[in-house]
């Protein structure tokens, strides 16, 4: 069975899911479906999580997925998120996206994307200053899975990331003939720019302003007599420290996972550094 990718954000929120399942073999050796799949998800999570980073609010979710890959490689997706705390809105945001991956060898695989998410007005979502998203992976398959990804992106300000991971699944054990639970660890480092979290707290005082607890104009509380200096941030530094291990109950057209992540931010991550993050998500994968 294919392993699946999901939000990273996903969210998961920049890659879109791009759930595939297919024989335990073909995922063994990274292989490529060589059938066009159609896959729909739904997924649960405890917080919002980007590149192991979250907003001073949590943020829970549930979201809709659903994924078309031709067997050329070409695929479309699209996602729709609901904050469980956002009683104004049916949809918190919505993605679409589109891409190919393809092989340049047995063991090495590329993947090409691009994803503009839709969001609200003042959004709480980290990354809502920059709703476009292009992203290339390279992947070796081997005993270990290797990759190196970079992702840019842009809107209202312009951010690059890039993530080298490395990962192992390992099979636990099977129930019948026709399934498999396994076990995936994956441990990663995560470099970017931060730009995108000087936006949000830009963003988050003129929410907060708007409930009356800050100044609309200085951004801090009320009252205060103190003004807050933004200064444009450019360097690159490395932001998280990454363990994931998503636990999943595989069988030919289905696919259960239950996955935490600890995420240790870098030391000059603007967002808390130094901190450990962890989250929860539950998720559902039916292929046809």
């Amino acid at each position: 069975m294919k392993q699946i990718f999901s939000l990273l954000t996903i969210l998961l929120f920049s890659i879109l899911c791009k759930a595939q399942v297919d024989s335990v073999a073909q995922q063994q050796d990274g292989v490529a479906p060589e059938r066009s799949t159609l896959t729909f998800g739904v997924i649960y999570a405890n917080n919002a999580n980007y590149y192991g980073q979250k907003a001073e609010e949590k943020m829970a979710y549930i979201a809709a997925a659903a994924s078309y890959r031709h067997k050329s490689g070409i695929y479309v997706n699209g996602v729709a998120y609901r904050l469980l705390n956002d009683s104004n809105r049916l949809v918190s945001a919505y993605s679409a996206g589109a891409g190919i991956d393809f092989k340049l060898s047995k063991r090495l695989s590329v993947d090409l994307s691009y994803n503009y998410t839709f969001y609200p007005k003042l959004s709480p979502f980290l990354q809502a200053a920059n709703p476009h998203m292009a992203s290339i992976s390279v992947s070796h398959h081997g005993w270990l899975t290797t990759s190196l990804g970079g992702d840019y992106a842009f809107g209202k300000t312009n951010d690059f990331f890039s993530t080298f991971g490395i990962s192992k699944q390992i099979n636990l054990f099977s129930i019948s003939d026709k399934d498999v639970v396994t076990l995936t660890p994956l441990l990663d480092v995560t470099g970017g720019t931060q730009r995108f979290y000087k936006y949000y707290v830009t963003e988050k005082n003129v929410r907060d302003s708007i409930l009356g607890l800050f100044s609309p104009i200085l951004g801090t509380p009320s009252g205060s007599g103190s003004t807050t200096t933004t200064k444009t941030v450019t360097s690159f530094d490395i932001l998280s420290y990454n363990l994931k291990l998503p636990l999943a109950y595989n069988r030919s057209s289905y696919m259960i996972e239950l996955a935490c992540q600890l995420s240790l931010l870098g030391q000059k991550a603007q967002s808390d550094p130094g901190k450990l993050n962890s989250f929860f998500t539950a998720s559902f994968y039916y292929q046809l």
